[in-house]
């Protein structure tokens, strides 16, 4: 995996590298004067702005990535002539445990028919009403406590749209101190100060992705705002402890391979691809304050989604993600998984884009925001593999007419009509296992 997760590492460089050269652009330079003072003016409207991007292009999309996921192979393991790793039929070729049905319904407990959810608006049990003023007034009593703890058992039945930003605060544990917004202002300094090349691969992306949406287009300004600090945040390099890729250096001009002159490059070590900006998109419309929406955002990043962009085998790790779909499309639907494969239609082809996004851009938001609810109440990504198969089963009567990829494509083109919660229940508790 680290292998792996190095030759990927090289090949983003070599395509940041090679941009540079071919468009004499350095990595990083001091802006002069004139420009400080204009970045500064239009801090707060730099949508506005319509820079010349023609040129640049995304270091890699998630198609890229999901190449190197379906090169993937264990070099201790011997499939031979057996039919060992259960005949797995899909792309990914790492047999990594993953989780089956009756092993998620154990761990998502609280999405199961009997329990309230927010997100479900004919719960045979309790009318719903009454189960959401009685889940309002837990969750304030939850607030009040100021207890993490209990506030991330209660998100897992949903939380309500007014306590919500509340809530995520309390979980993630940011509280905005006055040494927090002075740490957000300065980078802001450093982001007026410095011209960086990642600079133009943010802008670019807003505008390929973000800009062009029906709900995130009026938070352009934000989305730049928060991108160009955290791409200065030296602090989201702690995250590299514990994530197995590794920060990208560079070196002073001159003096290529002696470390006492290497830096890491962007500072905070991480290179957006195509669609990252779709990451801090959502979080606009629970947090108004710049200096609270770039915390909440940092600490979701370094607890949940650089794993979707790096190659482990954690159980949240986009590799596990990719092969629990799998498995579940396999062992569950294997009519519909036998008939995508036939007509060269994998469906991992199609989820990918999904999951390495966490569904942000796919699903309508009040639906995304349900859907994150119960990636930190779960403190799991889990949750998005099983939601891309329960895509596939709600749509499976219309799949297994399609006879191309196209085809296949066309039916999942549009998600934002479903009703998230109605389809994880329906899959993981009403499925014959």
């Amino acid at each position: 995996m680290r292998k792996a997760q190095g030759s990927w590492e090289k090949r983003i460089l070599k395509s940041l590298n090679s941009m540079c050269t071919e468009l004499s652009i350095p990595l990083a330079r001091k802006r002069p004067v004139g420009e400080q003072k204009e970045l500064l003016n239009k801090w707060n409207e730099m949508g506005t702005d319509e820079p010349d991007l023609s040129l640049f292009r995304p270091v890699y999309a998630p198609k890229d990535f999901l190449e190197v996921l379906i090169n993937l192979r264990n070099p201790n393991y011997e499939n031979g002539d057996s039919l060992s790793f259960r005949t797995h039929l899909g792309l990914i070729q790492v047999p990594l445990k993953v989780k089956d049905i009756p092993e998620l319904k154990e761990f998502f407990v609280e999405l199961g028919l009997t329990t309230g959810q927010l997100g479900i608006d004919d719960s045979t049990q309790v009318p719903p009403e009454l189960f959401e003023n009685e889940h309002v007034r837990i969750g304030q009593k939850v607030l009040a406590e100021q207890d993490s703890a209990a506030a991330q058992q209660y998100i897992r039945q949903g939380s309500p749209t007014a306590l919500r930003a509340e809530l995520w605060a309390l979980i993630l544990n940011i509280s905005s101190q006055p040494e927090d917004i002075l740490y957000y202002e300065q980078l802001k300094t450093n982001v007026i100060q410095h011209d960086l090349l990642v600079d133009s691969l943010i802008y670019k992306d807003v505008k390929l992705t973000a800009s062009n949406d029906d709900y995130y287009f009026v938070f352009e300004d934000y989305l730049y705002q928060v991108l160009l600090c955290f791409s200065r945040d030296t602090s989201v390099l702690g995250h590299f402890a514990y994530n197995s890729a590794s920060p990208p250096k560079s070196y002073i001009r001159g003096k290529l391979g002696l470390e006492e002159y290497a830096v890491f490059y962007p500072p905070n070590g991480v290179i957006p691809f195509h669609g990252f900006s779709m990451y801090v998109a959502p979080l606009c419309f629970l947090y108004h304050e710049p200096s609270k929406l770039y915390q909440i955002f940092r600490e979701m990043y370094v607890r949940f989604f650089f794993r979707l962009h790096s190659i482990s085998s954690h159980p949240s790790g986009i590799v596990s993600l990719c092969l629990l779909f799998e498995t579940l499309l396999q062992t569950y639907l294997p009519q519909l998984f036998y008939h995508l494969r036939e007509i060269g239609a994998q469906p991992l082809r199609i989820s990918f884009k999904w999951m390495v996004r966490a569904f942000s851009g796919y699903l309508a938001t009040d639906q995304l925001l349900l859907l994150w609810d119960r990636i930190l109440g779960y403190n799991s990504l889990e949750i998005l593999a099983v939601l891309a198969a329960a895509v596939f089963a709600f749509r499976a009567v219309n799949l297994m007419e399609v006879t191309s990829l196209a085809a296949a494509e066309a039916v999942l083109a549009d998600l934002s009509t479903l009703k998230v919660m109605p389809l994880l229940q329906i899959f993981l508790f009403a499925t014959v296992t």
